[in-house]
């Protein structure tokens, strides 16, 4: 090997592979569904390549994530229709008002009529490990894995489900948190499942995310030029008046609570975010109870060693700046 070889290979950038995803979501209810899709396709360190729904209507919810998909340039990614529970009445379809004209049949991408076996296909023919970031209840991340028991050995699950010590708002954990309350047997059939690994982020750390201030700015200011960033402002627009919790001009100021991008960040990065492993059971009404003899254990994202880094962090990976 020549010298001057040898200095060409030292200094020519490190590649590595990006990882490949796939998004379990219930995305075009609450809005941060739609904020955790453009931050993971954002994410150079991880490979989307599908989005299952799940909850509600399929159709209306794979539509949203069809949509944002197409204006990231990104219909080489998959949707899989999950489970479904019919057309959902107007005043659930908080961000209907954007896919009022768009024909799924058209997206350019794959569009799975059965997204549980697509899911099972995908996972089964991965040569990597898959990593499986659920943001939503998973009845039909549950259902595949009835379906086809052998998946689990080849995913890693990270999720965001959950309530220890914090709750809602950082106040007491009282109330069950809403991806668990919504499906409460199919979490449990997936924490069962035999993942490789489990990581959950509860409300003790994504129910404190937001991003206001000179952050929300930001990417208020981007829009002009950015299309995936104006796609969720959009996005954000038309959700915030048509849910009843909302002020009326609270999304001019800041975002909502951004639950679903912890889970999202921790695909991939670990630094702002102090873990404990738990082991615990999952009441009937939905609460995460710490419990030394429970049938679940997994990584909890319990506490943060540093919020306003992971804010900052996060404007910068969503206008993407790193």
């Amino acid at each position: 090997m020549t010298f001057r070889f040898l200095v060409l290979l030292l200094m020519a950038p490190v590649v590595f592979a990006a990882t490949p995803v796939v998004l379990s979501t219930d995305i075009a209810g609450d809005i941060d569904d739609t904020w955790a899709l453009a931050h993971l396709l954002r994410s150079p360190e991880l490979d989307l390549k599908m989005v299952l729904t799940e909850t509600g209507e399929a159709r209306y919810r794979g539509s949203l994530a069809a949509k944002v998909l197409e204006v990231a340039d990104r219909t080489d990614v998959d949707i899989a229709l999950g489970l479904s529970s019919g057309v959902m009445p107007d005043e659930d379809r908080h961000q209907g008002p954007w896919i009022r004209d768009y024909d799924l049949d058209a997206y350019p991408g794959m569009v799975h009529e059965d997204g549980l076996q697509a899911f099972i296909d995908f996972v089964r023919a991965s040569e990597e490990i898959v990593t499986v970031i659920a943001i939503g209840p998973v009845p039909s991340l549950a259902a595949a894995i009835e379906r086809a028991p052998d998946i689990a050995a080849k995913c890693r699950l990270f999720g965001m489900h959950g309530a220890f010590d914090k709750g809602y708002g950082g106040g007491p954990a009282d109330d069950p948190e809403y991806n668990v309350r919504a499906a409460v047997p199919a979490l449990r059939t997936v924490l069962d499942a035999g993942f490789q690994s489990i990581k959950l982020t509860p409300l003790d750390t994504c129910g404190l995310v937001n991003l206001s201030g000179e952050n929300y700015q930001r990417i208020w200011q981007a829009v002009g030029d950015d299309a995936l960033m104006r796609a969720v402002i959009e996005n954000y627009c038309i959700w915030a008046p048509r849910v009843p919790w909302m002020k009326c001009d609270f999304f001019t100021q800041a975002s909502s609570t951004l639950f679903d991008d912890v889970a999202v960040y921790m695909a991939y990065g670990d630094d702002f975010i102090a873990y404990e492993t738990i082991r615990f059971h999952i009441t009937d009404e939905g609460k995460t109870i710490r419990d030394p003899q429970g049938p679940h254990v997994a990584d909890i994202a319990i506490d943060w060693k540093d919020l306003p880094g992971f804010r900052d962090w996060l404007t910068g990976r969503l206008l993407g700046e790193h």
